[in-house]
């Protein structure tokens, strides 16, 4: 099969290119190693969309930040994505300290951050009792905040497959031949053709680039967190930094979108590209860390503990740029964080790169940048929830008590464009198992709607990607 751009990678990044493509009247592809949307570093990350003053001044870091958070509440409106601009704080606790939250409001405001105030240890108080006593000043970042990074990811996506684009799940590229004109991309599911290509493959972008002859060394930096239950939601009401270091922003508490609160990340670079694995040292790293910052903080409460990768780098900024090997290809790699904040801006950018490569891009008079609203039961009031049970009786059936995610929903998650075919991928979309039982009452329920909806064998049911089935067989004849 042939197409005029084939995307690889549909974590946020390669969602959000492919999404901007889909304005033209273009082929379209998404190639996806994992079984769904934001199966790699967008699925475990902080969720954070960063103010920009980080970033050092006039980086491709700096600039998709500043651009992309102007963007995402559009972006969230158009995808149905939870946002909430909470702002962020960078706490100071000594006067070594003040003088790095000085030069971030310095820095930031060459950036063009909007809602950047320097406040003193009182202020601080008073917008975060719960901060600790020997805080003794904050950057605050009123434009900053906190979004659902599985909703960002998969309302791309979905979005991109709404308007025509072909979307390929557990489909790992193999090999890439860029010697002529027309691109091969070999695949574990066969041989795709392109004229143009975009390489947005997380963790993976060097390996794939040296595929077609520009290595690039991509080093998985691992970062540890622990999630509360929402029960915990009110120990602060904004995003606490504290100053950063070279290997990152540091622990961090925040409110999520959901309700939850959350710590982390460790930062630790590692060989393993797919090195998900808690530790016992790394929660505790966490925990002691963060009550720097908070030190009421214990264990009490936490329902669960994970670990993200990012894709750092040997330039410690983003590589957004067409390919010395060949120059219908983008290179769209090293996208660590603030890539969740920057990803509407790096579509832009990416786009424009092909358009410059010579891509011709005839307008879509009929592209819809909106994906159907979800319903989201658990926010709704008793007259809403008549209402959806009217609609869909199948609403009147709570599958997932501790979120209240009902039948309908996971249904309904299952047939969107680029649906949900897993026990996560419907965990992402509707939040059942996400609670503090983990999918224990939830979890063979949602199996049934999976198997019965898919028209496949429970056998057949994953949790997430390759091998991770959950049964293997029955233990009784029917």
């Amino acid at each position: 099969m042939t197409y005029d751009v084939i995307v690889i990678g549909a974590g946020t990044s390669g969602g959000m290119i492919a999404r901007a493509l889909m304005q033209y009247k273009l082929k379209t592809a998404i190639i996806e190693k994992t079984s769904d949307a934001g199966g790699g570093t967008s699925k475990a990350n902080s969720g954070i969309v960063h103010g920009g003053y980080n970033a050092k001044p006039g980086s491709l870091k700096a600039l998709m930040n500043v651009r992309g958070n102007t963007m995402m509440d559009q972006v969230a409106e158009e995808l149905d994505v939870s946002f909430d601009r909470c702002g962020s704080l960078v706490v100071a606790f000594d006067d070594d300290d003040i003088k790095v939250i000085q030069s971030l409001y310095d820095r930031g405001k060459q950036n063009g951050v909007k809602g950047l105030r320097l406040i003193d240890a009182a202020v601080l108080r008073s917008m975060e009792p719960n901060i600790s006593e020997n805080a003794a000043g904050a950057l605050l970042c009123e434009s900053a905040g906190v979004i659902n990074p599985y909703e960002l990811a998969v309302g791309a996506v979905e979005n991109a497959a709404q308007n025509g684009a072909d979307v390929f799940f557990d489909t790992e590229v193999t090999a890439v031949d860029a010697a002529d004109d027309m691109i091969r991309v070999t695949t574990t599911k066969g041989v795709y053709q392109t004229k143009y290509l975009v390489n947005a493959a997380g963790v993976y972008g060097g390996i794939v680039s040296a595929m077609y002859g520009e290595p690039v060394s991509i080093t998985p930096r691992k970062g540890e967190y622990l999630l509360y239950d929402n029960a915990v939601s009110d120990v602060v009401s904004r995003t606490i930094f504290q100053t950063p270091s070279k290997m990152g922003k540091g622990i961090l508490v925040t409110p999520t979108v959901e309700g939850n609160l959350l710590l982390g990340p460790t930062s630790e670079d590692i060989d393993d590209a797919e090195d998900f694995a808690t530790t016992q040292n790394g929660m505790k790293t966490v925990i002691e860390m963060a009550k720097k910052s908070v030190p009421t903080l214990t264990l009490t409460g936490v329902i669960t503990s994970f670990a993200g990768l990012r894709a750092v780098s040997p330039t410690e900024d983003f590589i957004i740029r067409a390919s010395e090997a060949n120059p219908h290809i983008i290179d769209v790699i090293g996208i660590e964080s603030p890539g969740l904040s920057s990803s509407p801006a790096i579509a832009e950018f990416a786009v424009e790169l092909l358009k410059e490569a010579g891509l011709t891009c005839e307008p879509n008079p009929e592209f819809n940048p909106k994906i159907k609203k979800r319903l989201r039961f658990s926010r709704c009031t008793d007259e809403e929830r008549l209402e959806a049970i009217k609609q869909d009786p199948r609403n009147g059936h709570i599958v997932c008590r501790c979120e209240t995610v009902t039948e309908g929903e996971i249904v309904d998650a299952i047939h969107r464009p680029a649906g949900a075919t897993t026990i996560d991928g419907v965990k992402h979309r509707t939040r059942a198992g996400a609670g503090r039982c983990h999918g224990g009452f939830c979890g063979p329920t949602v199996m049934h709607i999976l198997s019965r909806e898919l028209n496949i064998p429970m056998e057949q049911i994953k949790k997430t990607d390759e091998g991770s089935w959950i049964v293997t067989g029955k233990t009784k004849s029917e």
